[in-house]
Order: structure tokens, then sequence, then C-alpha cells
């Protein structure tokens, strides 16, 4: 008897290939308005991402548990849970964010 691979057998391998987890999270990346982001909001699952910083990069630095990368964005607060007025003036204004998922965070970033 032979043994035959299933047709998704590459995705083992290629499950940690850093290209493919960045273009992964490109894929996933979208704008959002604030305003949907609530939730996520009141549970204290949302990072802000500083508007000069890499969203993919930083997004693919969580996924990776990349902890020297992470800690260090968060010491220079390039990375951290966006402050009440923050949120309050995200609200009023109905900003769009560019946004993407990292479980259990949700990751955003205000672009001018």
């Amino acid at each position: 008897m032979t043994a035959v691979t299933p047709p998704d057998a590459h995705l083992i391998i290629d499950e940690h290939d850093p290209a493919l987890i960045e273009a992964k999270i490109i894929s996933e990346t979208a704008k959002i308005s604030w305003l949907d982001l609530q939730k996520f909001y009141a549970a204290g699952s949302v990072l802000k991402v500083a508007a000069q910083a890499d969203l993919v990069k930083v997004a693919l630095a969580l996924q990776q548990d990349d902890t020297a990368k992470i800690s260090r964005w968060l010491a220079s607060a390039e990375i951290g849970q966006p402050s009440v007025e923050q949120a309050q003036q995200w609200y009023q204004q109905q900003t769009q964010l560019w946004a993407v998922v990292i479980a259990p965070w949700v990751l955003v970033q205000q672009r001018d």
C-alpha cells in the first residue's frame, strides 16, 4: 500500500514561514470604524500602534511572540492600550482605523 500525501500537507510546513505569515496578516488588515471596535476596547483587547510604526511588523512580532521587540515597543509607547481620551476622540469623530486581529488582540493604527 502506498501512502498518500494529503492535498493540504504543505500548510503544516508553511505555517512557520515568516513571509507567508506576513502575507496572511497583510490580507487580513483593513480599515474599520472605531464605533465597530467598542466591545473589544471595553474588553481591554485593543492595542494602539503608533502612526510611525509598521502595523504589519508589529502584528507579525505579536503572532511570533517576539517578546524582545514587543517589550521595546511597549517601553517606547509605540504600542499600548489607547487612553480613554483617545478612545473618546475616535468615538466622537467616528474615526476609521487600520486594524488587524492577532488573537486575543485587535491592533489599530490611525494614519492621516
